[in-house]
């Protein structure tokens, strides 16, 4: 008998911006991420795709943006993910606290949950993230980006994501036939008080937690909010045994789709959440040299075909520059 598909962890996760540029500003300059890829959605290519990643794109990493300029502000609720948390070193927390202090960050006080320090905050479009402080093994996969933050305390990958469900059974039951395990549950701080979060693990060790939360609050999907996360099969092997493990729920996977950089298989689980399982490769170096990441519009399949007039749809961005930056405040 085959063994049971299992997930390393998180592959990325998609969310709704506003403005392009200020999402860029925030998630480069600010966080200190590395823009490993500037294309469009491919379901509607008239807007923006932005790649935010570690220095090599590593699967794991990447949160990416949807800047639909003319969308409504969201509201986090039931059917989504609530919050994505990323992996920072330990010790690192004070200099995050400051360097929010200096952009103008929107941040909560520190709050321990399972016995790890994490820092909540917002990012410009209140998309609600968190910053976890963790032991960063000497043979961790993640490659630190350090054009603006420094490697000891530069963001190193998923942490978890934490999904508000109304009826968190049916749920619980797709993460364990992906092969996460729960490993705790506690009443933490920040959350509605009577609460309980449960955390199912992967197999991995890069975004390898996902926290469970019952919740009935209202949801709206729009600015602020996440799109779908994805989840690691790093092989065609792998996706077309866990689509076909998580068929038995009652889900309705997609056939695979070709993203350029990674072949998809979308369903969203019992509650509504949309998830995807993403294959490891091509990679986002497929089409650009690892020291040339970000740099160039990449205009996948047909859609390079369209390039002037997808060109004269977007607006204009600019990639912040640690020197350029440096100039100005000088």
């Amino acid at each position: 008998m085959a063994d049971a598909p299992s997930t390393p962890g998180i592959h990325h996760v998609t969310c709704i911006a506003g403005d392009p540029q200020q999402n860029i500003d925030f998630w480069v300059e600010t966080l200190g991420l590395r823009l490993v890829k500037r294309s469009v959605n491919q379901d509607d290519p008239s807007t923006y795709h932005f790649f935010f990643a570690d220095a090599e794109g590593t699967p794991g990493t990447s949160m990416t943006f949807f800047p639909w300029e003319n969308l409504r502000q969201g509201k986090v609720g039931s059917g989504q993910v609530s919050r994505t948390a990323f992996r920072v070193p330990e010790g690192s927390l004070e200099f995050w606290e400051d360097r929010f202090d200096d952009y103008g960050v929107d941040y909560e006080d520190r709050i321990e949950r399972f016995g790890e320090t994490v820092l909540p905050f917002y990012d410009p479009d209140g998309l609600p993230v968190e910053l976890v402080a963790v032991e960063i093994p000497a043979d961790d996969p993640t490659v630190p980006w350090t054009e603006f933050v420094p490697e000891t305390a530069a963001i190193r990958g998923f942490h978890s994501v934490t999904l508000w469900l109304a009826d968190p059974h049916q749920t619980e039951e797709v993460l364990r036939t992906m092969g996460l395990k729960a490993t705790g549950t506690e009443e933490s701080p920040g959350d509605t008080p009577g609460d309980e979060r449960t955390r199912f693990e992967a197999a991995g060790t890069v975004g390898q937690y996902v926290d469970v939360l019952p919740t009935v609050e209202g949801a709206r999907q729009g600015h602020g909010t996440v799109h779908h996360v994805a989840f690691q099969t790093p092989s065609d092997a792998d996706q077309t045994a866990m689509r076909q493990a998580v068929s038995a729920h009652s889900v309705r996977p997609t056939q695979q789709i070709d993203r350029h950089w990674f072949r998809s298989v979308y369903f969203r689980e019992p509650n509504g959440v949309l998830f995807e399982l993403a294959t490891s490769g091509p990679g986002y170096t497929s089409d650009e040299p690892l020291d040339a990441l970000g740099e160039e519009l990449i205009l996948p399949g047909t859609f390079a075909d369209q390039r002037e007039q997808i060109e004269a749809d977007l607006s204009d961005v600019t990639i912040p520059r640690a020197d350029a930056v440096d100039a100005d405040a000088d």
